[in-house]
């Protein structure tokens, strides 16, 4: 049986402010840590022995190169290269490709071994200071498996900014759209309040802001955003907007629509769901739990664009 088999519906677990985690391992070595990704950001597991693997002339060193999998030619990224890890060719037919899915981005990483599924509640997902003392960090945060072993999440969107940036957001996509939008005025002279861990997804909502000359204010995770908005009380209306993702550690994106929407001070704030979650499921959720908008996280270029339009 997979390891990704019986995985729960992700938004059931959202309601209750829980994910579910796939732990592996990128080195067969004793020491070697325990890494995690979120399960609906994955399809399968194979055999990297049973798939040929194409090169790709002048591609990015860290990118092996492509399989066919069902029909789809996949982009190779070497994992363990990217965390300071050298495969000898023996482990390398020892190891596994996990197929994942960002944004409708097929990938696969090259990892050692799937240990096995787990679930946590984002209160137990923690964000060390020290993984965000440089931008070029890889460690978003990390967790606990039950026999007290630390196990790392992943900035999963900076690996592909670092070798295919071409899936990620455009920025001059959005200057160039900005000429054709109408900036409602409490916009243009509010500060839009965004929670995102991701520093890479930072970097680009911060340059989007810029381009269109509007405030906005960062905060670390979903719980930090809710603790200042909360704080506001009577004032929190003079908020033109709220992004939030659906991964962060404390609190989920849902659980912050929830608390803000059923809140009497906060409920009539547009709330922008900015994900790379977009599975059906995700976004009807949102919906149901009052979000305004949703946007992939390929497409936050036409962000401003939807902020005003839910604004109207």
């Amino acid at each position: 049986m997979s390891v990704l088999d019986n995985v729960d519906a992700a938004t059931n677990l959202a309601k209750n402010n829980e994910l579910q985690l796939l732990v592996f391992r990128v080195s067969d070595k004793e020491d070697s840590a325990y890494y995690a990704i979120n399960v609906f950001k994955t399809r399968e597991v194979v055999e990297s022995k049973n798939h040929f693997l194409t090169q790709i002339p002048s591609a990015h060193s860290l990118l092996e190169g492509t399989i066919m999998l069902r029909g789809l030619q996949i982009p190779i990224l070497n994992l363990p290269a990217w965390l300071g890890n050298t495969l000898n060719k023996e482990e390398i037919k020892r190891s596994n490709i996990l197929i994942c899915d960002f944004n409708g981005v097929i990938i696969g990483l090259r990892i050692m071994s799937a240990f096995r599924v787990i679930k946590k509640n984002w209160n137990d997902m923690h964000a060390p200071d020290s993984y965000r003392l440089k931008d070029d960090g890889v460690v978003m945060n990390d967790t606990r498996l039950e026999d007290g072993s630390l196990c790392l999440i992943l900035d999963y969107e900076k690996l592909l900014a670092d070798v295919i940036p071409q899936a990620l957001v455009n920025i001059e996509a959005d200057t160039a759209s900005l000429a054709d939008i109408k900036i409602p005025e409490k916009l243009r002279n509010g500060t839009v309040l965004i929670a995102e861990d991701s520093k890479t997804a930072q970097r680009h909502l911060i340059q989007i802001f810029h381009n269109a000359n509007i405030n906005m204010q960062l905060f670390d995770n979903g719980k930090k955003l809710v603790d200042y908005v909360e704080a506001m009380q009577e004032n929190a209306n003079s908020i033109p907007a709220i992004i939030t993702d659906i991964e962060m550690p404390e609190m989920s994106g849902f659980t912050v629509i929830k608390k803000l929407k059923t809140n009497p001070f906060t409920r009539d704030i547009p709330i922008i769901v900015n994900s790379s979650m977009t599975g059906d499921n995700n976004k009807r959720e949102a919906e149901v739990l009052g979000a305004d908008g949703f946007i992939d996280k390929t497409k936050s270029h036409n962000i401003i664009a939807l902020i005003a339009s839910t604004m109207k």
